[in-house]
């Protein structure tokens, strides 16, 4: 099963009032297990950045004015997430941006079905308690150090390790796909293969004598005695 954990940046709070993306960050879940694959695109808003969505993100004019705008990128990025589920905290807000951005192109919009929102499962989880990102890494004890600025990547990654949290911890679905790195549906097929060569004993002639003479003060009738090497 093949996820997608996503999160946007902004200019602001509504695409209808002519806000835009500026920033988009995506990790590829494999059975709930990061396979090292990621989407990250900064964006040209074709507009002037906020100056409190530039505390907020960091991302000022200069630094955005040479990035490709969304029309450029929209194709890729809907390559990447393909027909797969998407993991996002508080999905609403980034889905209506994804789609204003789509419809804008000419293209759907995304399907709010589509959409995993893990704000929506921390608040049934954890009622009246608080559910933002960072007060789910305190909960779980994940380090958000490095989130001194909001970045679309890296709140990706972040939110990657509080959705398994959340879903159960890090046991479902440990088949091992991190370290194939295999992408597509073909990874949740892959197994581990048997050992061409067994690994050699690590056990030195000194401690197979110890042991030896240990086993035989057992007496005939221990255990140890009725082993085979």
């Amino acid at each position: 099963m093949r996820e997608i954990v996503l999160d946007t940046e902004t200019t602001g709070f509504e695409p209808g009032e002519g806000d835009r993306i500026v920033e988009i960050g995506a990790v590829e879940l494999m059975n709930h297990v990061a396979t090292g694959r990621t989407y990250h695109q900064y964006i040209n808003p074709e507009r002037s950045m906020p100056a409190d969505a530039f505390a907020v993100h960091g991302l000022g004019d200069e630094f955005l004015a040479d990035k490709p705008v969304f029309k450029e990128v929209g194709q890729a990025f809907l390559d990447f997430i393909a027909d797969d589920k998407l993991v996002i905290h508080n999905a609403a807000f980034d889905m209506k941006f994804l789609s204003a951005e789509l419809e804008w192109m000419g293209l759907a919009p995304l399907p709010m079905e589509r959409a995993v929102d893990t704000l929506a499962i921390a608040r049934r989880k954890f009622p009246g308690s608080p559910a933002s990102l960072d007060a789910l890494c305190r909960r779980f004890g994940i380090d958000n150090s490095n989130r001194t600025l909001h970045g679309a990547l890296l709140d990706s990654e972040i939110l990657a390790e509080v959705y398994l949290e959340l879903i159960g911890g890090r046991q479902p679905g440990m088949m091992l796909e991190a370290a194939s790195r295999a992408s597509g549906p073909s990874a949740s097929d892959w197994r581990p293969s048997p050992r061409p060569r067994p690994l050699p004993s690590r056990v030195t002639p000194a401690e197979a004598e110890r042991h030896a003479a240990f086993v035989a003060g057992l007496g005939e009738d221990a255990v140890w005695s009725t082993v085979t090497s």
